[in-house]
């Protein structure tokens, strides 16, 4: 009975596991941009370069033009995140950003910041052209395209998450009792280091808005509950 019982309570919590909840595109944006903020998003909006193995869709992206400092977030939000999908009260989506500097003369790129699981990565981008970002795989992380591995803060490089990444199989099967989502990663550290699937996100912005707090405004578009990440580098 008692082996019975607790068969049942991990099948109800496997069913428990939250489900992303993206609602339409809203007509209008709370603190929505003027036709000049619209066009220097769009000028600087990053190219992204995913992994060729990422399986979950970038449901939306959204650019906040900060209001004083020449500087526009770009916030992606990645329908889910490969880990953690089947446990209660986790969040049902996976939003990142890229902060997006530039000369407020010229409105050219000069730096880019990247969150980077609660760290922020940096480049110089003078002379770079439009800001290109690698995107984790599963796990959307972003960075800078052209910094460094040995850049990486030391407890969050790219091989010690690829050695969690094999580790959490397990994991990752319980997340599609939930939802559909991979099944692994099967392949070695070389092809995990490689980003060659472009997404331009310039087309593709939902939304443009002037801010300096946007969680609310960005509510309408992403879902009541989304991650809420700090909304300006550090």
């Amino acid at each position: 009975m008692e082996r019975w019982l607790v068969s049942l309570a991990v099948w109800l919590c496997l069913g428990c596991g939250p489900r992303a909840h993206i609602p339409l595109v809203p007509v209008a944006v709370p603190e929505a941009a003027d036709s000049a903020s619209i066009a220097l998003a769009k000028s600087l909006a990053p190219m992204l370069f995913a992994h060729r193995d990422e399986y979950f869709a970038l449901s939306r992206v959204v650019a906040v033009v900060h209001p004083t400092r020449p500087v526009v977030a770009y916030h992606l939000l990645w329908r889910d995140d490969v880990n953690g999908a089947w446990i209660p009260f986790t969040k049902p989506t996976d939003q990142e950003i890229v902060w997006v500097g530039y000369d407020s003369v010229t409105h050219e790129a000069t730096e880019i910041w990247t969150y980077w699981h609660g760290a922020s990565l940096y480049l110089d981008w003078r002379g770079r052209g439009r800001p290109a970002v690698n995107v984790q795989w599963g796990k959307h992380g972003s960075i800078p395209r052209g910094l460094a591995e040995s850049d990486l803060p030391r407890i969050k490089t790219l091989n010690l998450f690829y050695a969690f990444t094999l580790a959490s199989h397990p994991d990752i099967w319980l997340g599609n009792f939930t939802r559909a989502g991979p099944w692994g990663f099967f392949h070695g550290y070389k092809r995990y280091r490689q980003f060659t699937r472009e997404m331009p996100t310039e087309g593709r912005l939902d939304a443009v808005l002037v801010s300096e707090n946007p969680i609310e405004p960005l509510r309408t578009v992403f879902g009541k509950v989304y991650s809420a990440k700090r909304p300006w580098p550090r």
